[in-house]
């Protein structure tokens, strides 16, 4: 199985780089994961309704250039189903028993995902009701993926 991250920024914080590192690390007896950084679109710190999706679109567009057509999307997203990491594991391994081997993680900046990154998206998931910084969401989402590949073999893992 061939797993993208892709997400908007670059990471800058020491503590989860090296989170994302060891998880990255411990995947690789499991599935190729890439993370795919793409430029956030610089704007002041007070916008419009208007410069917001303005700042979602550019985003949204240099997401979309780094999804092939045969890639399952899954965006992260508030709106997004609750899953347990059981629930999780299993939509993992169901993917992979039907084939698809090409599955991207899309994880917007700090306004959120495009209108049209959500269109191209086959499911929307959600981690919580919460708002997460999008940075550490990178850490959570690879220890949950990392989570998912043990139960999905029989392995042990911390409940």
């Amino acid at each position: 199985m061939n797993i993208s991250i892709i997400t908007v920024g670059k990471l800058k914080e020491k503590y989860l780089k090296q989170g994302i590192e060891e998880y990255l690390k411990r995947l690789t007896a499991y599935a190729k994961v890439d993370v795919i950084e793409v430029a956030d679109e610089k704007a002041p710190e007070e916008l419009s309704v208007l410069e917001m999706l303005q700042v979602k679109q550019k985003e949204g567009e240099r997401i979309l250039a780094k999804i092939s057509q045969d890639t399952y999307v899954i965006a992260l997203a508030i709106q997004g189903k609750l899953a347990s990491s059981e629930e999780l594991a299993d939509s993992l391994d169901k993917l992979a028993t039907y084939g698809k081997s090409k599955i991207a993680f899309v994880i917007g900046g700090s306004l959120g995902l495009s209108e049209d990154v959500l269109k191209r998206s086959n499911e929307e998931l959600s981690f919580s009701r919460m708002t997460f910084p999008h940075q550490l969401m990178r850490l959570i989402l690879v220890e949950q993926i990392y989570r998912a590949f043990r139960i999905n073999r029989g392995e042990p893992y911390h409940k």
